[in-house]
């Protein structure tokens, strides 16, 4: 194929702008790569000298404690219960031995042969078996009981009172 002169000219000048212009594509990249690393590395200033310590503030202010207290008031609730529960189950449990006790069932033959204890065979799930299972539903509610009251007694903690005051600008 021939090209006249003139579209030979016309080519080249083509050809010649188009590599001007991947050459001025390949600058503004440079640029806006170095423009992207400049504003990557001032995030990470901004982050450091502003975010982290208001978080960090944030924690301290209003989650620590809470979580502090909570703990406490389950451990409190823990204790309380075991020596609830262990006090009861303890009577309870000694109660039965002096029913079951040889000695308590012959004095009982002597006074009155009707108030003899028949001990039977356990058939099923007895009474120490509903109130552990009593006990330990009492335990659950109290420690629920114990987390709702910590955490519905601070709900104004997480509002501010009054709105922070911007300090002076920094210049970058």
């Amino acid at each position: 194929m021939s090209l006249s002169r003139k579209r030979r000219k016309e080519l080249k000048r083509l050809q010649s702008n188009a590599g001007e212009l991947w050459e001025n594509q390949q600058h503004v990249l440079e640029h806006a790569n170095a423009v992207a690393r400049e504003a990557s590395r001032q995030l990470g200033h901004l982050t450091r000298e502003e975010v982290v310590p208001r978080v960090r503030t944030g924690y301290d202010s209003y989650v620590r404690p809470n979580v502090q207290r909570a703990g406490t008031v389950a451990r409190v609730a823990g204790d309380t219960m075991e020596r609830t529960v262990g006090n009861a189950l303890g009577s309870v449990l000694s109660i039965g031995d002096i029913a079951n006790d040889a000695r308590v069932r012959r004095a009982l033959e002597r006074v009155s042969p009707r108030a003899a204890v028949v001990v039977k065979e356990k058939s099923g799930p007895g009474f120490g078996t509903y109130l552990a299972i009593g006990a330990g539903i009492i335990a659950a509610a109290g420690v629920a009981y114990a987390v709702w009251q910590t955490f519905r007694a601070d709900d104004e903690l997480w509002v501010a009172d009054d709105e922070p005051t911007p300090g002076p600008a920094t210049a970058a």
